[in-house]
């Protein structure tokens, strides 16, 4: 049964009879009756011309006629139209053609034409948003971003995860390093005088590290037995940019990748691990199943990643699969130091195996492509070597030792110990002080137990200046790659100091 649907408030006799036909079929008609307004009343059968269906919202047998007897009564009816429509039209049904949906043609009213004018204006100026308008932002990224903001001038805060600050560290070039880049190195120097102090740590700083990219070169990266690691602006403000609680055992060895964008860090809680600069994010995570002590890349592959501690094997790692490739055994208990010479064919590493006559492997030599041992009996005295350095130009390396000097080795097979020239006056003690060669390969540097900084001519190991850095052991010494007579040192109390 089709039915036709009018919208008059008239009460001529033709009203009343569609009354008493609607009340015949009440079963009907009941749903149309619920969703109409009280004006609306339903019409007979009849046929629908072509007029009809252009001004009405037609469907199957179902349409809306809207001829109204005045104009400001056929408004009022039209707007109680408009609220009922959506129960009563689907516009989006597949049997609906979508005109009469969008649009009227000009043989609708003037009532019509009016509304559905000013739907079309609100339409356009929905999509004429001005290129000004700042877009909608959710209540969590303003929380966050309001947040960061309380937080920004905190240097203790930690970076968890991948959370990342507006600020990023690595694009930001202090005014201090910029006359500097594109030149020449210039000749090492020695600092003289401190020039800032940075505080923050709470455990021993194990080592401190420059970044090796010239525009980044201003960010200082220090690893402490409180389970941290920083990155801090060296160069000027002296404030620490980035806090990386990555590890839940102490920091002892950390280093910046080639590409200056990631760190690789080697940890007591058995793992080493590869952190994102900008975000503090872990990106790759090694279990070697014992205290890492120390971490190396490899020179001409920096994807492998070589680990050794408290163990008998070193193991190399491939960062991108996670997996072991290679493992080198020895009768160790433990490894205090790796260091690869140039080329990547070969490392050293440093143990703490010494015997009651000599220190029988406590240098090995390694073949990284066959894991097999070149060399053990490289140094024969009877002392451990913390750490070791090799010569940027020359084909030598140094050791640090426990006999309160540094020794010079050679990077050629059989690598023999130069018993001519040894650089002493600095006093090791048992604490792991670390030695490192300035750019140029001039100047020789070393940290001591009694707080001060070495400086010695590498030629001819003559002392050219003692620096009272620190009231605690002083384990490490950085010389800055680009700003001339700059270096940072690292003490056993958790400070970090820049002198220039």
């Amino acid at each position: 049964m089709s039915s036709l649907v009018a919208y008059d408030d008239s009460d001529s006799e033709e009203n009343s009879s569609d009354q008493q036909e609607r009340s015949s079929s009440p079963a009907q008609t009941a749903p149309f009756e619920q969703n109409l307004s009280p004006n609306a009343q339903i019409l007979p059968n009849a046929p629908i011309s072509t007029a009809d269906r252009m001004v009405s919202g037609y469907q199957g047998d179902t349409r809306f006629n809207c001829h109204p007897h005045s104009q400001s009564q056929s408004q009022r009816d039209w707007r109680s139209f408009s609220k009922s429509q959506e129960k009563l039209v689907d516009c989006t049904s597949p049997s609906l053609p979508v005109t009469h949906c969008n649009t009227l043609p000009a043989q609708a009213p003037p009532c019509i034409q009016k509304s559905f004018s000013h739907a079309s204006n609100s339409t356009k100026r929905q999509q004429n948003v001005p290129s000004d308008v700042r877009p909608y932002i959710s209540k969590r990224q303003r929380l966050c971003t309001s947040v960061e903001t309380e937080q920004k001038d905190d240097p203790s805060e930690p970076v968890h995860g991948s959370q990342n600050r507006e600020t990023q560290i690595l694009s930001n070039v202090p005014s201090r390093l910029t006359p500097y880049l594109g030149q020449k190195p210039r000749a090492a120097k020695i600092p003289r005088r401190p020039l800032m102090s940075l505080g923050g740590h709470q455990g021993p700083v194990n080592t401190v590290q420059w970044c090796s990219v010239p525009q980044c070169s201003h960010l200082l990266l220090s690893a402490s037995m409180d389970k941290t690691f920083k990155v801090w602006d060296g160069a000027e403000s002296g404030r620490c940019l980035r806090v990386y609680t990555c590890h839940s055992g102490a920091v002892r060895d950390a280093c910046w990748t080639p590409c200056g964008q990631q760190l690789l860090t080697a940890s007591f809680d058995n793992t080493a691990a590869i952190t994102d600069v900008e975000t503090g994010q872990q990106t790759v995570k090694l279990d070697n199943q014992f205290k890492v002590m120390c971490v190396a890349l490899h020179p001409s592959n920096p994807s492998v990643v070589v680990c050794g501690g408290y163990s008998s094997a070193v193991k190399a790692w491939d960062s991108r699969s996670c997996k072991v490739v290679k493992v080198y055994k020895a009768g160790v208990q433990q490894t205090l130091d790796i260091l690869f010479l140039k080329g990547g064919e070969d490392f050293i590493t440093s143990s703490d195996c010494v015997s009651r006559d000599s220190a029988d492997r406590t240098l090995i030599a390694w073949d990284y492509q066959t894991t097999a041992v070149l060399s053990n009996q490289i140094y024969h005295e009877r002392y451990t070597c913390p750490s070791l350095a090799l010569h940027p130009l020359e084909d030598t390396f140094v050791a640090q030792t426990n006999g309160n000097y540094m020794a010079l080795f050679s990077t050629q097979k059989p690598y023999r110990m130069n018993k001519r020239r040894r650089y002493e006056g600095h006093k090791v003690e048992g604490y792991a002080v670390q030695c490192e060669f300035s750019q140029d390969g001039t100047l020789l540097v070393s940290g001591s137990s009694t707080g001060s900084t070495h400086f010695y001519d590498f030629h001819s190991a003559r002392l050219l200046h003692s620096l009272q850095a620190h009231s605690k052991p002083c384990l490490c010494v950085a010389q800055h790659p680009v700003l001339p007579a700059t270096a940072a040192t690292c003490d056993w109390a958790g400070e970090v100091k820049i002198w220039h």
